[in-house]
């Protein structure tokens, strides 16, 4: 008779998920071995343990849910590719400051892997619409207020400084533009994105510097079972712009709202913040040029996403981000040649990308603003 281990790794090879290079049958085991003797007693297991593949993020991890009661995650975080004492470490920062993110009952760092409490299936975005937007939006900034309150503990939350901010761009040059449009910079182009990109960081740095998620979003938020809103995903935490985490969610990557309505909200979200005292429009600039950095860094993360780990669903986004990206960049002197410069240089290329076509096809406009060209 197949043991209990051995039930539950018949189920991930079925589903082709623990057969990876990095997961060789001897993994196999020793992750299975793990569950088991870390599964806490009151997680009960009536009869044998049974796993549950859950859809990964936009990194190496991979989620498996438990059939205990109640249900925990089993989380296989590849200690080459993922920062795990790092997500430890925040997820006990934000906790003392009455943030909910799962309860970690067992880690093993150098295996990378993970048991945690199980929120749910309530993300946030699929439950978001035109009568619910406003109460879990509302929800969504006052958790937010709270994480900016957390202490800025240097071990903790690295100061994401100059270097790193202009790290994340080149991505764009590098996987957008190179390796995915075939685009080769020339002198010129190099020297005058780089001039778009030290506004972007002059912009960053100039802002009040509190703890950022720093992908804080409808797809990392989750509604539990007391209403109340859970974070997760939240590993690669800084101590960052003021305006990061709150443009991430109102310039949300994979779901639009009227624009104005947002920049209400973000005026909104201003006022009850004890770190900005800037003007409306000093706020809004700061916005939405934190915006434009973090979309810029997107295209070429999606980009990357796609090609290099085979994760194309994320090419469906990519429209929306350039949207975003060229409302920003057109909205300010400084920035507005980067509007002109991608529609004559790269928007022509894009029309043989499949996923831009389809946009099209749709009768979606991603270089306009709403009702304004």
């Amino acid at each position: 008779m197949l043991s209990a281990r051995d039930i539950a790794i018949q189920q991930l090879n079925c589903r082709g998920l623990l057969s990876s290079e990095r997961v060789k049958n001897q993994d196999k085991q020793a992750f299975m071995d793990w569950i088991m003797a870390n599964i806490p007693t009151k997680n009960s297991l009536q009869g044998p343990l049974q796993v549950e593949a859950l859809a990964g993020d936009a990194g190496f991890r991979r989620y498996f849910r438990l059939n205990t009661q109640p249900s925990l995650i089993a989380v296989d975080s590849p200690p080459a590719q993922e920062n795990n004492p790092a997500y430890v470490s925040v997820a006990m920062a934000f906790q003392a400051q009455g943030i909910r993110t799962p309860i970690i009952y067992s880690v093993d760092f150098t295996r990378g892997f993970l048991l945690l409490e199980d929120f749910g299936y309530d993300l946030l975005q699929p439950l978001l619409n035109e009568d619910s937007l406003g109460e879990y939006y509302q929800q969504a900034e006052s958790t937010l207020l709270v994480i900016q309150q957390t202490a800025p503990q240097a071990q903790t939350f690295p100061v994401y400084d100059a270097p790193r901010l202009l790290a994340e761009m080149t991505l764009f040059g590098d996987w957008f533009l190179g390796e995915m449009l075939g685009i080769s910079l020339d002198r010129d182009e190099i020297s005058f994105l780089d001039t778009v990109f030290n506004v972007l960081i002059e912009s960053a740095l100039s802002q009040p510097q509190v703890v950022v998620h720093r992908d804080y979003h409808s797809r990392n938020l989750m509604l539990l079972p007391d209403k109340s809103l859970g974070v997760i995903d939240f590993q690669d935490a800084v101590l960052g712009p003021v305006t990061y985490d709150l443009v991430s969610l109102l310039k949300d990557c994979y779901v639009r709202w009227p624009a104005e309505h947002m920049r209400e909200r973000a005026i909104a979200f201003k006022t009850q913040s004890p770190h900005c005292d800037a003007s409306d429009q000093q706020f809004l600039r700061w916005f939405d040029l934190m915006g434009m950095q973090r979309h810029i860094k997107v295209m070429g993360i999606f980009a990357r996403l796609a090609l290099r780990d085979g994760k194309r669903s994320y090419l469906e986004d990519l429209p929306l981000v350039i949207r975003y990206s060229l409302e920003a960049a057109k909205a300010y002197p400084e920035t507005a040649k980067f509007y002109d410069w991608f529609l004559q240089r790269v928007e022509p290329v894009l029309s043989a990308q499949a996923w831009y076509s389809d946009w099209q096809m749709a009768g979606e406009q991603p270089f306009v603003q709403d009702g304004v060209t």
